[in-house]
């Protein structure tokens, strides 16, 4: 049997000193001593491209999703898929997450090794090898798991398993809609996928409802789908089909609309004692692009967001040097697909630092990238810009998550670009 030890924020791990971004850093120091090295960025102590994080910025965020919570009085477990770094997982934990959302089975068991208690995966569990992962966190009885089913084949799956193994595993009900992607569709679906669950009392043990409302585009579409899943959960308690060893859960929420969602579970009764929680996971680093738009959305309708401005801040870049300025007009950079997203638009320059000049510089206007290639961006420039090899560039990004899953490790600094910490991750 597999153990899942608890241990401290996940900051005693030994770093990966051949990954990219960390330059000369001591191979198998800790990361809980990077802060010790006294390294800045704008010295150049560490290897460019580098992915950072700033500290204030990220605490910032922290406290205000927090404080958006607290005053809908729901819970938060943000999911921890956008950065899968334990150390960032036991920062929001500790600022009061009530869990890390993840969403599969080698993600819960990361997490889990590292000290995570309580995982919500927003997931099926499918298939023999991760159902066994999950059995051996499940016989930690200090390791808390809920996962998503939608469908009476995937309940007959799981019953069957869990049966065989003598552990009973918590599940929520996703309720999807019709081209979306997973869920429930309709109460046929539902009803069957009910019939099944009751042919496991053992085994399965029927915590709630799950939905995830960001495969819709518009408000009311939206509020549909919620009201839909309040109704359901009033049913499966009314009826007594929800567990009795355990509080009931509702939960949903993406980065983009949590606001929403926290306005329709808010206050919500059933009669029984009930978690309330939501999953927003790209506001620890935010962005430019994406999530901004959401945020910008948010400020405008919701007078908590109002009561709490300023709003989250972009807390994520991606560090890189001019490499050639091999024509006029055009630079290129140090910095491709295999460093920041680019599915959700191209990284936006924001600073400008020349090694040895007195400070950064917010970067032109008029700078913008017009491509990216595996190691390299292409920046349109003005003909007489003062650009040259070996200057640096930060460049904001659209969608964190496709960002951070290209770094082993993201490196942490404060608003002098000291070196204050390394997050390691675990894609």
């Amino acid at each position: 049997m597999e153990t899942c030890p608890l241990t401290s924020p996940g900051l005693s791990i030994s770093l990966d000193a051949d990954g990219k971004g960390l330059g000369a850093f001591p191979a198998d120091w800790p990361a809980a001593q990077a802060g010790s090295l006294d390294w800045n960025l704008l010295r150049e102590d560490v290897s460019l491209p580098v992915a950072v994080l700033y500290e204030e910025r990220m605490r910032h965020n922290l406290q205000w999703m927090q404080r958006f919570m607290e005053a809908y009085r729901v819970k938060l477990a943000p999911h921890g898929k956008t950065t899968m770094s334990p150390a960032l997982f036991h920062r929001q934990l500790q600022g009061g997450a009530w869990g890390i959302t993840l969403a599969t089975a080698p993600q819960a068991r990361a997490a889990c090794r590292h000290g995570v208690r309580t995982v919500l995966m927003a997931n099926q569990l499918v298939g023999r090898a991760n159902m066994a992962m999950v059995a051996d966190l499940l016989r930690d009885p200090g390791f808390t798991f809920l996962c998503l089913v939608d469908s009476a084949a995937n309940a007959a799956q799981l019953g069957d398993y869990f049966a065989g193994q003598g552990l009973r595993l918590p599940v929520l009900i996703e309720l999807g809609v019709a081209g979306g992607r997973t869920g429930v569709r309709d109460d046929a679906q539902l009803q069957a996928l009910l019939a099944e669950l009751q042919r496991w009392p053992q085994a399965l043990a029927l915590a709630g409802i799950e939905v995830y409302e960001g495969v819709l585009q518009d408000e009311d579409s939206i509020r549909t789908l919620l009201r839909r899943a309040v109704n359901a959960l009033r049913a499966l308690a009314a009826g007594g089909r929800l567990r009795q060893d355990g509080p009931a859960v509702i939960t949903g929420a993406g980065s983009a609309w949590f606001d929403v969602v926290a306005e329709e579970f808010s206050g919500l009764d059933i009669g029984m004692p009930l978690d309330i929680v939501l999953r927003p996971g790209c506001y620890l680093s935010h962005d430019v692009g994406i999530y901004r738009s959401a945020a910008e959305r948010i400020a405008a309708h919701n007078p908590v967001a109002r009561r709490l401005e300023p709003g989250l801040r972009p807390a994520l870049q991606v560090w890189a040097y001019v490499q050639s300025v091999p024509e006029r007009g055009r630079a290129i950079v140090g910095m491709g697909k295999r460093d920041a997203a680019f599915d959700a638009g191209l990284p936006a320059p924001a600073v400008h630092y020349r090694p040895g000049s007195a400070a950064p510089l917010p970067a032109p206007g008029h700078w913008k990238l017009s491509a990216m290639m595996d190691q390299h961006a292409f920046l349109d420039i003005d003909a007489h810009d003062d650009i040259r090899v070996g200057d640096m560039i930060a460049f904001d990004i659209s969608h964190p998550c496709l960002t951070f899953d290209k770094w082993r490790q993201v490196l942490l600094v404060d608003e002098q670009y000291r070196i204050t910490g390394v997050a390691p991750t675990f894609f």
